[in-house]
């Protein structure tokens, strides 16, 4: 138990524990697996201790502990390890587990959610709400018959074990000889003359070729777009679009709703018609969130034309984008999950009809929009897409931020950007992505913090932005060094110091 004291205090004390805490075990494990590896041999203690990694971690979270009272003498109930700790740090380790889910054994997570929030137990509003977001956050997993099987024989070191370990094939490979990068397992044979391989020196000219390829112009799309407009819909299709609009908050099985997607794709791609207008005539973004699941999943074939007014597009932008304008709330989990995986097949439809519309929210986005924002460019996209995609929203005129929308939905999105705490977020966790964001894109960030840095002078969360965007462009921002201390000296957040101590070092 004491090697985790470390770790707890970080969750209890540290302004941004997710990041200390991920940082902390990758060093506690990477510590120990170099120790045991020198060392040839160990005691029996050192060798039955627990080992520090995040499956240990989670196991600690889950461990039984007895109840004791006072007024009785046996334990009358038991609880989990983690449910032992301040509601405070409880919902930090949550939030920390829901941030770095990927990472950890999916089934453990959904397991530990469930049991706190188990309705015998009276637990904390923002511990529950973290249980829940936990939950909420993890992907469903597609084998749920699993669950309903018994396996409580099953061996839970095993699979930790198995969760933990690393490949065979990737074991060998570590193990040979004659390596081309030290911390990278691939020899000099499985490397061919034709594959590039850039260096650090060369780093500015593949982020050149990534923008010249991202920076395409679409210019012709969209004149094919607002001449397709002017086309006239015939008398039977406004009287189809009409049954189909009332149909369409009235379905009761999945099996209605595949009719509707086949009438609707049949309205709409019939040569001669305005498939623009018609979905605006049917409103498909009045369907409730199951049916506009399914419609995201069965209105395309995935073969489309993706470009900028595409039916990909078409189909964003009249389902999907309306309803994440208007969210006051969490993304609905079967909502988000069929959008995640839309996005995943036509990645450019996702940036002219979804991305790119919800940022430049005229009112400004809000927590649950930039939830949804952040995990589109986390799981749909190649991080030369993200970082093309920043250089355009931050850097690029007004006519290059190409997009799509509904001219019903046209007062609800500006051309500019609305600069607030959510925004400063997305950036953050972009920065957290590792993307590697250009010359341009990283002054235009300086120039806005200079700017807004009074404002936010009491902001952690935009504390936090600065902390992650000082260490991961350190090389980039020594031209601007003291003009950014000037200004954070105009902050007084619990993080001010830490900033300026980073801007010092540079």
């Amino acid at each position: 138990m004491q090697e985790w004291i470390p770790l707890f205090v970080i969750f209890f004390k540290s302004p941004s524990p997710e990041t200390e805490a991920s940082q902390w075990l990758d060093e506690a494990s990477n510590s120990l697996s170099s120790s045991s590896s020198s060392s040839s041999s160990s005691s029996s203690s050192a060798s039955a201790a627990t080992p520090i990694n995040r499956s240990s971690f989670v196991s600690l979270l889950k461990k039984q502990c007895d109840v004791i009272d006072q007024d009785s003498s046996p334990p009358e109930k038991k609880v989990l390890f983690i449910e032992t700790l301040p509601n405070m740090v409880q919902s930090r380790i949550l939030s920390f587990l829901l941030l770095e889910y990927r990472r950890f054994c999916v089934r453990d997570l959904v397991w530990l959610a469930r049991e706190m929030l188990s309705g015998v137990k009276d637990v904390d509003f923002w511990v529950q709400r973290a249980a829940q977001n936990l939950l909420d956050g993890i992907p469903e997993p597609k084998f749920d018959w699993i669950s309903r099987l018994d396996l409580d024989s099953a061996d839970d070191n095993s699979t930790a074990e198995e969760f933990d370990s690393v490949p065979d094939w990737l074991s060998e490979k570590a193990g040979s000889t004659g390596t081309v990068l030290p911390w990278l397992p691939v020899s000099f044979d499985d490397v061919h003359s034709e594959m590039l391989v850039v260096d650090s020196c060369n780093g500015k000219e593949m982020m050149s070729q990534v923008r010249d390829t991202m920076e395409v112009d679409h210019r012709d799309v969209v004149d094919n777009i607002d001449h397709t407009m002017n086309v006239s819909l015939r008398p039977d299709d406004h009287e189809m679009t009409a049954s189909l609009r009332s149909q369409i908050t009235s379905f009761e099985s999945t099996s209605e709703v595949l009719t509707l997607c086949e009438e609707i794709r049949k309205l709409c791609l019939d040569k001669g018609r305005d498939s623009f207008r018609v979905l605006a005539l049917i409103e498909p973004w009045n369907a409730d969130d199951e049916t506009a699941a399914v419609l995201l999943s069965n209105l395309h074939s995935g073969s489309e034309d993706d470009e900028l007014g595409g039916w990909p597009s078409q189909i964003l932008c009249s389902i999907v984008l309306p309803k994440f304008l208007a969210l006051e709330k969490s993304a609905s989990r079967v909502l988000m999950s069929a959008t995640v995986e839309f996005c995943k097949i036509h990645q450019r439809a996702a940036e002219y009809a979804l991305v790119f519309p919800l940022i430049l929210r005229k009112e400004g986005i809000n927590n649950f929009i930039c939830e949804v924002v952040s995990r589109v460019l986390k799981e749909c996209w190649h991080l030369g897409h993200i970082s093309a995609f920043c250089q355009k929203l931050l850097c690029g005129r007004t006519e290059e931020k190409r997009f799509l929308f509904l001219p019903c939905h046209q007062n609800l999105i500006s051309d500019e950007l609305t600069w607030n705490e959510p925004l400063f977020i997305i950036i953050q966790n972009i920065l957290i992505h590792d993307v590697p964001l250009t010359q341009d894109s990283v002054d235009c960030l300086v120039s806005k913090v200079q700017e807004m840095a009074e404002g936010y002078s009491k902001s952690l969360k935009f504390g936090n932005f600065l902390l992650h965007f000082i260490a991961k462009c350190a090389p980039m921002l020594h031209a601007h060094k003291y003009p950014l201390i000037e200004s954070v000296k105009c902050t007084h957040s619990l993080v001010t110091k830490s900033i300026i101590s980073k801007l010092n070092a540079l």
